[in-house]
């Protein structure tokens, strides 16, 4: 049934969470690991006002329990989330989706070992359950376990070739590795796949700049920044770009707009000092 196998939930944008970098690249600072959670939207209360009313009429639907998780878990309720995400794998132990959903609520709470073992559950309740597959790969990447990342990354692929997440965590491994020429291709296979999200053009950035693509990199960032202005660790990446092509007015334009953001994002603020001092980043 198509509702059996709900997509697991991505907090506010849509598996954006398994979308963003974790690792370090070079000197630039690392992204954001899990989702954002959009406790803004004046509509969640209602929504999750009226799955309540639905649990109550249907206390035995594991779907509806999941779905609900979902609805807090975008609120930041994670506690109530995983209540649901639970009580919907009570009903089902073969729920997959619930098990991907309550790792990733389980990770919004810094949660990882319990995270690991759900992920490695959604698996084994379904082989072929891909978002499983990513958010288990991301957690391990965290860790350092390259080599069973991609390997779940890559299964991902097998599984959803058009999955733009799976090839973005995918870039984000070889990333880690210094692979940065596949890392490349990876990012650029997920933004053929979804050009409106800002991450992998953030990602492909930084490897450029690895690379020595400085014009590119830029490009990369400012696409990156058309969907999200408000994201410091893609000025700051700018900054880098453009001082490394000298431009330094420029440079130093993108680290105050990253500092203005975040006051403790160490790549502008590293950046706004050398600048200052007049030194150059080779």
């Amino acid at each position: 049934m198509p509702s059996r196998r709900l997509a697991a939930l991505a907090i506010g944008l849509g598996m954006s969470g398994l979308l963003a970098a974790c690792g370090t690249v070079g000197s630039l600072a690392p992204q954001q690991s899990v989702a954002v959670v959009d406790k803004a939207n004046p509509d969640s209360r209602v929504n999750i006002d009226s799955l309540s009313t639905v649990i109550r009429s249907n206390p035995n639907d594991p779907v509806a329990y999941n779905t609900r998780g979902a609805a807090y878990a975008r609120q930041g309720q994670y506690n109530d989330a995983v209540r649901d995400f639970s009580q919907a794998v009570t009903l089902d132990p073969g729920y997959a989706a619930a098990y991907t959903n309550r790792a990733l609520a389980y990770r919004q709470s810094g949660k990882d070992d319990a995270a690991l073992g759900d992920f490695t559950q959604a698996i084994t309740a379904d082989n072929r359950y891909a978002a499983a597959y990513v958010g288990r790969a991301n957690l391990l990447r965290t860790r350092g376990d390259t080599t069973q990342a991609l390997s779940d990354l890559s299964r991902a692929i097998s599984i959803n070739p058009e999955s733009a997440e799976a090839f973005h965590a995918r870039g984000l491994v070889y990333q880690k590795t210094g692979n940065h020429q596949q890392a490349i291709r990876d990012f650029d296979a997920a933004i053929d796949r979804n050009p409106f999200v800002a991450a992998p053009y953030t990602a492909r950035g930084q490897s450029l700049i690895e690379t020595g693509q400085f014009e590119k990199a830029v490009e990369d960032f400012n696409a990156s920044l058309h969907v999200n202005n408000n994201n410091a660790d893609a000025w700051a990446a700018r900054g880098v770009a453009l001082e490394r092509q000298g431009k330094t007015r420029e440079a130093t334009e993108s680290y105050q707009r990253a500092q203005g953001i975040d006051d403790r994002n160490r790549v502008a603020r590293d950046g706004l000092a050398r600048v200052n001092k007049g030194n150059r980043l080779f």
